[in-house]
Order: C-alpha cells, then structure tokens, then sequence
C-alpha cells in the first residue's frame, strides 16, 4: 500500500460528496472562504487562521457545540495544510485500529506527506485508549484534531490535554445560519440550487432560531422542507411542518421575553413549581438561552431565598456549573431540578433589604469614621494614636461573642438586616436573641 493511497480510515475531499447525501454533508464547505461562523478563532490575526497562514498547526481540541463545524473545520485545515487527513470515530474504533493508522502515518511521512488524524468524539475515549496517542502525538508523526461537545478539562487526559491546544467553538448566530441556508438554496452544483425554489423571510428567521446554532440541523431540515414545500416558495408553514413544531409567542428582544422570564420569577418567588416548570418549558422551546435563565435563578436564590434556605444559592449556582458542562438536551434535566428546588423553599428577602437599607444610609451619610478599637493597628505611630485599643478578641469569650460596637459612633444601635425567621432563618433569629440578651446581661451591674 502506497502512502497516498485512502485506506479503511482516510476520507476524500468533502468536494467528492455523493448527490444522494444529506444536504448537509454535500453543503460542507471546501475553504475558508466557505466556512461561516467562528470568527474569533478565524478572522483576521486570529489564532487559527495564523496557524493556517504560516502552515503551523499543533495538535487540537476543538470543544464546541453540535452542528457548529468541528469535522469540516477539520477537512479544511488538513486541506490549507496539504495533509493527509483521517477520520477516526471514538464510537466505532478502538487502540488497535489507532496504531494501524500510525503505522500508515509513520510510511506516509517517509514519502514526506503529513497527516491530520480527526478524532470525532475524543471524549468517549477511555483513559487507556487516550494514551495510545501519547507517542505519536509527542513524535509529531500525526497532529491530531479531536472533536468533542464535552469540557475537555474534565474528558481528555491531562497528558494529552498539554500537548493539544484547546480551542473553543461558538454556535452559529442566526444570520451566520440565514446565510449558510441562502447558499444551499442558491448551490446549483451541491445544493438546492436546480430546485428553483424561493424561501420567505418568516421561514428563514423561523429555522436559523429553531436550529439553535446547529449547521447540521438547519440545512437537513432545509432539505425536508423543499420535499414538503407546495410551488416554489417555502413559506413559514413548510417550515414548521417540516421540523414538526409551531412558532411560539416568544421575542427574545421584544415584550413577550420580558412577560415570560416575569411570570417565571414570579412563579419561583410564589412558591409555585408547577407555574415555574410550565413557564421554564415555555422559555426553553422558544429557544432562550439558557445561561440567561440560570443567571435570573442565581439572582433569585439571594434575593428572595436568602438565608431561609443558604443551599438555594449553592444550588443554583451548581446548576449553572453542571449545565455549562453538560448542555442541551440533558440541561433541561438539571434546570427542572433547581427550578423545583427553588420554587419549593422557604422565602426571605431580608438579605436583599438589608444590603439596599446598608447602601442607601452609606449615601446619604458618606464615610464616616471607622471606631478607633477595631482599626488595625501595624504600625508603632497607629498604636500610640489608640488604634485597636480596647478591641476585644471574640474568642476569647463565652459563646464567641465580645459586647462591643462595630458601625461608627453616628449608626450604633442601627438595624439594617431583619431576619423573617422562615426556614433558616428561624435559627438565625434565635442566634440574634441570643447576642442581645448576652449583651444585656453583661451591662447589668
């Protein structure tokens, strides 16, 4: 077998595409000059471009959503770079095909051409079948590209991790995704051009919103609709038939977003799972972001929750954790969750008023001085000038608590933070009565 000939792994060109394949695939770009979307990794003086201009391309990962063009980015680069380039799939191969193909790498690169290995779904590779790539990446015998929709931190072996860059993928934006969708209409030679088909501008935006940056899913959803479509234009109704769902009451920009994530807060601070379940579901089939949702329940863990529940905002903010790891579809499955938990526990907003009532009394009576007993004291001139003197260590009493005042002279005896005594806070208050009869107790003669 001679090196340049395509083996059992090696793809051609996406130029070669088969007319009966989805239009996606026949749709793959063949150049940069085709390729939409992931401008800050590819604009001008960008970081891959550069690698591509000046033929350096190290060993990668790129991290990214379904959709977005890992695999083809891949095909484009082997192609910029004039390598040969393999396609692996972590699902249907394993360590004994990856060292046939650096075997074929090793005879490839005697005939001095270089080769691109794309490893599609690296994540699902196990340890052990990870470092089977530890050599040949560490020689430069291939550059591997691996392709993954997982936080590589916590799905590629360290080992590995350090001798790739990791580069991180966005999802298209609509227009990206109205432009891919204009071209496949337009492609005579690969696309729908023959077809002669026109297409609304209702249908366009509905299908670059409902394909949720997905490449993929737009131009295949594309290809059923002009199957579908009645005449030569694909209106708004083809569309919706064609990805089986109807366009909901939803404006990311406009009043109804607004309307929605307010009844879905409110739902939350009135203690309704049921409403907060039914308006989150409203939000996610419209497509909102739903970072944007987690970051309103974050809020809300501390603004209406506070202390009657302090494992509200932990759980809130593990949810946006967990959810940025694991994305959509499963996300759902851990905003219902937090949702529901939110929903269900007890309320206090006291927190909240209390910081408010703290920042208003700091701008109406400015800075005023701090007491001279609980300033710090590093210096022999501070502690001549009585700087700590008379601070009374709290340890060093009963129950770790001293009697002495803390806000300047102007505000003692002032109350910004009022416990409700729901939930958590019940404890809260029961400490607080504690502190003042202590105090009593310790001025009485």
């Amino acid at each position: 077998m001679t090196p340049c000939t395509p083996t059992l792994f090696e793809t051609p060109a996406p130029s070669t595409a088969a007319s009966t394949a989805p239009l996606a695939e026949r749709m793959r770009p063949r150049s940069l000059g085709e390729f939409y979307g992931q401008e800050h990794l590819l604009g001008p003086g960008k970081a891959l471009r550069a690698m591509i201009e000046t033929d350096r391309v190290p060993s990668l990962i790129f991290w990214g959503p379904p959709g977005c063009g890992k695999t083809t980015l891949a095909h484009i680069l082997a192609q910029e770079t004039k390598a040969r380039f393999v396609f692996f799939s972590a699902i249907m191969a394993g360590v004994k095909e990856v060292r046939e193909i650096f075997k074929e790498a090793e005879d490839a690169a005697r005939a001095g051409h270089r080769t691109i290995l794309f490893v599609d779904e690296i994540h699902r590779f196990n340890k052990a079948q990870q470092d089977a790539f530890l050599p040949a990446v560490e020689k430069g015998l291939v550059t591997v590209i691996g392709a993954t929709t997982e936080n590589p931190s916590f799905e590629v072996i360290a080992p590995l991790l350090s001798r790739c860059r990791v580069l991180r993928l966005q999802q298209l934006q609509p227009e990206e995704l109205s432009q891919l969708i204009g071209r496949a209409l337009a492609d005579r030679e690969q696309g729908l051009g023959n077809l002669e088909l026109t297409i609304s501008d209702e249908a366009v935006a509905f299908l670059a919103e409902a394909a949720q940056g997905d490449g993929r899913k737009a131009l295949n959803t594309l290809e059923v609709a002009a199957g579908l479509v009645q005449g030569t234009e694909i209106t708004l109704d083809t569309m919706q038939e064609a990805l089986q769902q109807k366009t909901l009451l939803y404006d990311k920009g406009g009043e109804e977003h607004y309307n929605v994530i307010s009844a879905f807060i409110k739902s939350m601070r009135g203690s309704d799972p049921d409403a907060a379940l039914y308006w989150l579901a409203r939000m996610l089939e419209a497509g909102e972001d739903p970072l944007f949702i987690l970051r309103r329940m974050i809020i809300l863990a501390s603004e209406d929750i506070g202390n009657a529940d302090p494992r509200a905002l932990q759980i809130a903010t593990a949810a946006l954790q967990a959810f940025q790891m694991v994305g959509m579809p499963e996300g759902r499955i851990i905003l219902g969750q937090a949702v529901t938990y939110l929903a269900t526990a007890p309320k206090s907003n006291a927190s909240y008023l209390g910081i408010d009532a703290a920042l208003a009394e700091v701008r109406r009576s400015g800075a005023l001085e701090v007491p001279l007993h609980i300033r710090n004291a590093p210096t022999k001139l501070m502690k001549e000038l009585g700087y700590h003197q008379g601070y009374q260590y709290a340890h060093d009493y009963e129950g770790g608590y001293a009697q002495q005042e803390y806000l300047p002279e102007k505000l003692q005896g002032r109350k910004f933070y009022e416990p409700k005594g729901h939930g958590y806070e019940k404890n809260i208050v029961e400490r607080m009565a504690w502190i003042r009869q202590s105090a009593d107790n310790r001025r009485k003669p």
